[in-house]
Parts: C-alpha cells; sequence; structure tokens
C-alpha cells in the first residue's frame, strides 16, 4: 500500500491501479513541487528516506485509515532522490463504496505520513544555500512513535 520511488509518479497508471467495480468513489491526493517556500523561490527538491523504516510505518498508516474509515484499497506513493519544479512528491488514492470515507482516508494518509514517516525534504533555493526542511523536528516524532530513541546534533 505504501510505496518509495525514485522515478517520475504516473498518475494515470496509479489511478488505474486501484480500480474496483464496486466501489463509487476514487479521492486522489497529489503533492508537487512549488517553486517557492516561506518566501524563497525553490529551484528544486531532494527527498531521502529510512527505507525500512518508511516502507513500515506508511503501510502501518494506510491500514490504520482502512480500518478507521472503512476504505476498500487504497496506495501511497512517496518519490525520493531529486525532484524538479511541477513533479508529483507524494500520490495517495483511497477506493471506498461511499465518499465520506474515501475523503477522510485520504486526509488521514496525508497527515499521518507528514508527521510520522522518515522522509526528508532538501530545498534548493534559487539565491540561497539548501536547506533542510523541518528535518530535526520531522525525525523526532517518527522515531518517538516508532520506538526508536536518538537525538540529533545539528
Amino acid at each position: 500500500m505504501f510505496e518509495l520511488s525514485e522515478h517520475i509518479l504516473n498518475e494515470l497508471e496509479l489511478r488505474s491501479s486501484l480500480i474496483n467495480q464496486k466501489c463509487g468513489a476514487l479521492v486522489t491526493f497529489e503533492g508537487w513541487v512549488r517553486d517557492f517556500n516561506e518566501g524563497k523561490p525553490v529551484s528544486r527538491l531532494d527527498y531521502q528516506a529510512y527505507e525500512e523504516l518508511a516502507l513500515s510505518e506508511g503501510n502501518k498508516i494506510c491500514a490504520e485509515a482502512i480500518e478507521k474509515f472503512g476504505a476498500e484499497n487504497m496506495r501511497c506513493v512517496h518519490r525520493t532522490g531529486q525532484l524538479n519544479l511541477g513533479e508529483i512528491a507524494i500520490w495517495i488514492g483511497v477506493v471506498s463504496v461511499h465518499r465520506d470515507a474515501a475523503f477522510k482516508a485520504c486526509q488521514y494518509v496525508i497527515d499521518e505520513v507528514k508527521s510520522r514517516v522518515p522522509i526528508w525534504k532538501r530545498e534548493h533555493y534559487v539565491d540561497h544555500d539548501s536547506g533542510w526542511v523541518n528535518c530535526e523536528q520531522c525525525a523526532r516524532k517518527s522515531f518517538k512513535s516508532s520506538g526508536v530513541s536518538m537525538s540529533i546534533g545539528l
């Protein structure tokens, strides 16, 4: 259900992988690489992940969403590596019998992935040095929820 990919995502292929004749709803979310953040022009992003923990926690989140909201199926793919402006950084698709479950499950997944999955984003700025975005805060939350203790020296 949760995947990491170094390749450009094809939303039509991802969407078609979830087709289910008994479902009446498909809700998708696409997070795109934008050209600015916090007043700084961005030229590209790099994502890095602690793969083993990211896959474990990401699949746990997807399973929680299916159980909690009654969705039939879902898929969440997060990019890693170098991404250019306009590329999809994360894609989430949820299918369910009714739209309400699909909307709620999709929102739950993006919120939980952003707070629990150990994936770090480095922004490359047009006129400034590059920098990791919220790296320390995200890492502490992810490792705390997984039971791993750590400290980060910056």
